[in-house]
């Protein structure tokens, strides 16, 4: 059996649906950085419109899982969170969070599940047929920064450290 990449990145989004691109689009780039950086032996990358119950089986084995998706409703221009095993699964399930397919794997795993993450990025026009906007481009932009330093030094207490980075100030909060 081959060796599992320690670090799992999942995408998600339609292409088809403006800013929704951004998952994808930020998937592919990071694919060819990861290779111009010799990094890609650790990483496996994974596409999808929706992540579905069967995306628990690729959490299975891993260090690491980071989960990529536009919001319409997130800070801009991105969060990063990290996310814990939570949520109802129901038979036929799909389009299931990230909280639900780490609950997924604990059903049908006896193995720890990965420290996960999420980067949401800045989304705001989701129509179908529109290209993704400016402003979600620049977003992406930002976020593809923190995807490199992401990958550069993967590990659970880097990422946690670089959540808390990250981390929304209060409105009024000084510097």
């Amino acid at each position: 059996m081959v060796a599992r990449a320690p670090v799992v990145v999942l995408a998600c989004g339609n292409p088809s649906r403006g800013d929704d691109a951004l998952g994808p689009l930020l998937l592919e780039r990071l694919h060819a950085w990861l290779l111009t950086a010799g990094l890609g032996r650790r990483h496996e990358l994974i596409g999808d419109c929706q992540w579905q119950i069967e995306h628990a089986l690729d959490l299975a084995g891993r260090e690491l899982a980071l989960f990529i998706d536009a919001g319409d409703m997130t800070p801009a221009p991105f969060v990063l969170q990290q996310v814990q095993a939570s949520g109802f699964v129901g038979p036929g399930s799909h389009a299931l969070s990230p909280a639900a397919l780490l609950s997924v794997l604990a059903r049908i795993s006896s193995d720890p599940p990965p420290a996960a993450f999420v980067l949401a990025v800045r989304g705001e026009c989701f129509e179908l047929g529109a290209a993704p906007g400016s402003r979600a481009l620049a977003h992406a932009e930002a976020a593809f920064a923190l995807l490199q330093e992401l990958c550069a030094a993967a590990s659970a207490a880097h990422w946690q450290a670089l959540v808390q980075r990250h981390a929304p100030r209060p409105a009024g909060a000084v510097c």
